[in-house]
C-alpha cells in the first residue's frame, strides 16, 4: 500500500473541493462543477471516520441531486450519485435501510446506462449492483467496514475476517472500491482544475 499517493489523492481532492466551492459561488448553475464536487466528496470521504464520511457522502448526494436538479439527463453525475448511494449504504448496519439506498442506486445506475448506452463501466456498475446486499450482510455480519484511511478500507476488513469469501465476493467489493476511485476520471479528467501547489 502506497501512503505517499494516497497522500497526494488526499491532497489533489480536497484541492478539487475548494476549487468546486470557489467555481459555485461565481456560477451555482454550473452542473459539471457540481458533478465534481460530489464527486471530490465521495473521495474525500474515504479517509474519514465513519461518522464522518458518512455526514461527507450525505454532502456529496445533496451536490449531485442539486446537479441533477439542473440536467436530470447528465449520466457521469447519474453514476456518481448511484456511486455515492452504493457507499452510504455499506456504511449503513440496517439491512432494510441499507437495502433501499442499493435500490435508489440501482434505479440511477440504469438512468445512466439509458442515456449512455455504450458506457461499459455503467453497464458493470448496474449489473454488480443487484450483489451489493449480499456483499452488505456478508460485510456487517463481521463487524462493518473499517473506513477511514486507504481506499483499500472495505478490502482489509473482509480480507482480515473472511478468509472464504467467494471469489464473487471479492470482484463485487472490488467493484465498490474501484466504483469510488473512478469518480476521478468521470469529471476531473475533463475538468482542467489546477494541480495543488506543491507542499512547502
Amino acid at each position: 500500500m502506497d501512503m505517499s499517493s494516497d497522500f497526494d489523492r488526499l491532497l489533489f481532492f480536497e484541492h478539487a473541493r475548494k476549487t468546486a466551492e470557489t467555481t459555485y459561488a461565481k456560477n451555482p448553475l454550473d452542473v459539471d462543477n457540481l458533478t465534481r464536487w460530489g464527486g471530490a466528496l465521495l473521495e474525500l470521504s474515504q479517509f474519514q471516520s465513519v461518522p464522518d464520511s458518512k455526514k461527507m457522502i450525505q454532502e456529496s448526494i445533496s451536490k449531485l441531486e442539486e446537479a441533477l436538479s439542473l440536467n436530470p439527463k447528465k449520466h457521469d453525475t447519474l453514476w456518481c450519485l448511484g456511486n455515492a448511494l452504493t457507499s452510504q449504504a455499506f456504511l449503513t448496519p440496517d439491512q432494510d435501510e441499507a437495502r433501499e439506498y442499493f435500490d435508489k442506486a440501482a434505479v440511477y445506475f440504469k438512468q445512466a446506462v439509458d442515456e449512455d448506452p455504450s458506457n461499459e463501466l455503467y453497464r458493470k456498475s448496474l449489473e454488480v449492483s443487484t450483489k451489493a446486499p449480499e456483499l452488505h450482510s456478508e460485510i456487517h455480519k463481521h463487524g462493518g467496514p473499517e473506513f477511514a484511511g486507504p481506499s483499500a478500507s472495505f478490502a482489509s476488513t473482509m480480507t482480515s475476517k473472511k478468509k472464504k469469501s467467494s471469489d464473487l465476493k471479492y470482484d463485487v467489493l472490488g467493484w465498490v472500491i474501484l466504483a469510488v476511485g473512478i469518480v476521478a476520471w468521470v469529471g476531473f479528467a475533463k475538468s482542467h482544475v489546477p494541480p495543488p501547489p506543491p507542499a512547502q
